[in-house]
């Protein structure tokens, strides 16, 4: 199923640090995918739900190369980006993320990123990582199996 189709059923959206990065940076083959996600952000017809890691993640490459105005456009859309929400961590996202490390065997980063989307009530979970897709909780999304 097509990416564009899979959105027809979601309102709310949690973007993972991966196709941020394809698309701010045009990335390919994945940006003309990511389209969609981010014209129906524009359009309010979808939330995105972003965190600190999403944030982190998405800038220290910027930095490293010393590109101020790139992590300046991260941060404009993960932070104040049309119908986005940053979600900063709380005690309950850390607990979840915990729970979430312990039945799933996930990385530090990638369960409090599970949790802030749960915590926030997202209806999809949009990333690349395909160890993500054993999380029950949320529908995980991974680009390279959306059409």
């Amino acid at each position: 199923m097509s990416l564009e189709k899979t959105l027809t059923s979601i309102s709310t959206i949690f973007l993972d640090s991966a196709p941020v990065i394809y698309f701010v940076e045009r990335k390919q083959p994945y940006f003309k995918q990511l389209n969609p996600v981010f014209k129906q952000l524009d359009d309010g017809l979808l939330t995105a739900v972003t965190s600190p890691i999403t944030l982190a993640e998405c800038i220290f490459y910027p930095y490293k190369q010393n590109n101020a105005q790139l992590a300046v456009q991260f941060k404009h859309l993960l932070i104040h980006g049309p119908h986005t929400q940053f979600v900063p961590t709380t005690d309950a996202i850390a607990d979840q993320s915990a729970q979430l490390r312990a039945k799933y065997n996930l990385g530090f980063a990638d369960a409090l990123q599970i949790a802030t989307a749960i915590n926030a009530k997202c209806d999809a979970f949009l990333t690349n990582d395909t160890k993500l897709q054993r999380v029950s909780e949320l529908q995980v999304i991974v680009l390279a199996s959306v059409g």
